[in-house]
């Protein structure tokens, strides 16, 4: 039996493999334009330059543009955030930081793990299909004359192998892709939350140099 014959003739089978492929494929795709192309920054040590200029010297607002310039990237949006509260107590930056790096995860992780739950999903259906193959075989060979039971038994075999064989090619690469984009997920990730020690580090520089301004005043 060739593999478009399986296609046809267990259709019942191949169908939620297939709807688990369309669904993987459809997810890898948006991901890896979000995680590759939406999210990280091109130059990030460019950006803080700048950012830094402006926080130092006063020009918060300045700053907080030049955040919005970079749409919702998230290194750009938790610096918006912390820059939004740059005259509060350091407690609630620091709550601000929390919040948008814990939603800046939820963007960043978002759907990749289904990844992983299709790829078990897949493994198992195609298992089903072997089963179910193994069954049909072996009750077709316990009612066949002598001289059949081989060919059924042959037909069985191979139906089984293809089930197994399709839900592994479905599997295989899933799993490939969930380790993929879980890797640069947690690339990006690193970048967030180094931005948020550097956001901070650059208001409490902002902070100390108005406080030892207003003593060289008085």
């Amino acid at each position: 039996m060739n593999f478009i014959t399986f296609l046809k003739d267990h259709w019942m089978h191949v169908a939620p493999i297939l709807l688990a492929a369309a669904f993987a494929i459809a997810i890898v795709i948006e991901r890896y334009q979000t995680l590759f192309r939406a999210y990280p920054m091109k130059d990030t040590q460019q950006f803080f330059d700048v950012i830094g200029q402006h926080v130092v010297s006063g020009k918060v607002q300045d700053a907080l543009v030049h955040c919005e310039k970079q749409g919702q990237k998230p290194v750009a949006v938790v610096v918006k955030q912390a820059l939004l509260r740059a005259q509060q107590p350091e407690a609630l930056i620091e709550n601000a930081l929390e919040i948008s790096i814990h939603e800046a995860q939820q963007a960043i992780q978002r759907r990749t793990a289904f990844l992983s739950t299709i790829a078990n999903v897949a493994t198992l259906l195609g298992l089903f299909g072997t089963i179910a193959g193994l069954i049909s075989s072996f009750e077709a060979v316990g009612q066949a004359d002598p001289q059949q039971k081989s060919a059924l038994l042959a037909a069985g075999i191979s139906t089984a192998m293809n089930a197994t064989m399709m839900g592994l090619a479905v599997a295989i690469p899933c799993m490939v892709a969930f380790s993929f984009l879980m890797s640069q997920s947690n690339r990006v990730m690193a970048e967030v939350e180094q931005a948020s020690v550097r956001i901070l580090d650059l208001l409490k520089q902002r902070y100390y140099r108005v406080q030892t301004e207003i003593r060289e005043a008085s």
